[in-house]
């Protein structure tokens, strides 16, 4: 059981919890009905997420077995057949099509089939990706970048809840910062021997643009928590009391991307940075307060 779950990315679907933004900043935490939705939705991009790993090994697979690391990969290991991971895969995205229906039939909105197209596109681009794409500079990283915000928007269809545009844009740039670093340190790491498209970077052109999109980050979120429209909405303006923290964990985040055994993976990092995790949860801790007792 243990070789499936690490074929399917289990770790990985700390990512998916981008999906139960829209319900904790439109202050609906606490219906009942959204969170059944949410959790139903959570479930359902974990599985086409794990539908697109397991087609990346499986494209990979004679590559990884040359990789130092990626060769411990269960297709590459040879823990798991090609034959045995394609019935998996087509038993996920079954089980993905019929939590999505049970979406449909709880809301009973129509609307809601365009978040199944979302996640649709979703699973389509990132083949595609695995196909040729990442080979591509600049999109390679878009695409990655894509992958989180689809989440917030999918999180967005299924509850019926409008985002902000300055928080849309806080989550495109901070991927865009975790994106270009995550290249950079494959870079640091490997050389351009790992990925193909790492001989198409230069570190000056990452770090640069690393650079643009933490500013932008720290920028985008500063004006969500100031923005008019915010303050109305949770009927205070203290979420600006927030902005420091955010910034700490930015900093931090770059520190621990300096160090020459990280990969640069958003999610190793989180797992990995104990600092990180006390001050994510302190900021959770006091955004929630803010948003619902203040």
């Amino acid at each position: 059981m243990k070789k499936y779950l690490k074929l399917m990315r289990v770790k990985h679907y700390l990512k998916n919890f981008l999906i139960f933004l829209p319900i904790v900043f439109g202050q609906q935490l606490f219906d009942y009905n959204k969170v059944i939705l949410c959790l139903l939705g959570f479930l359902s991009f974990c599985l086409v997420a794990s539908c697109v790993y397991i087609i990346n090994d499986i494209r990979d697979v004679e590559k990884d077995r040359k990789h130092p690391v990626k060769c411990k990969r269960p297709i590459a290991s040879g823990e798991i057949s090609k034959k045995a991971a394609i019935v998996l895969l087509v038993i996920l995205l079954i089980i993905s099509i019929i939590l999505n229906a049970g979406i449909y039939f709880l809301t009973n909105n129509i609307l809601v089939l365009a978040g199944v197209g979302v996640e649709a596109f979703y699973f389509f681009m990132n083949i595609f990706y695995s196909f040729g794409l990442k080979n591509i500079p600049i999109v390679d990283v878009v695409i990655l970048v894509l992958g989180f915000v689809i989440r917030v928007l999918y999180g967005s269809i299924i509850c019926d809840i409008r985002i902000s545009k300055w928080l849309y844009l806080t989550i495109m740039s901070g991927s865009f910062y975790m994106g270009f670093g995550k290249r950079r340190n494959e870079i640091n790491m490997q050389g351009d021997k790992s990925r193909a498209v790492l001989k198409k970077y230069t570190k000056e052109f990452l770090n640069n643009f690393m650079n643009i999109f933490l500013t932008l980050s720290i920028v985008f979120y500063s004006l969500w928590c100031v923005d008019d429209s915010t303050i109305q909405r949770f009927g205070n303006g203290y979420l600006a009391i927030t902005i420091p923290i955010l910034m700490v964990i930015l900093i931090k985040y770059s520190l621990t991307l300096e160090r020459a055994d990280c990969t640069g993976d958003p999610v190793d990092v989180l797992y990995n940075d104990k600092i990180i995790i006390l001050l994510a949860g302190l900021l959770a801790l006091t955004m929630f307060g803010i948003i619902y007792f203040l």
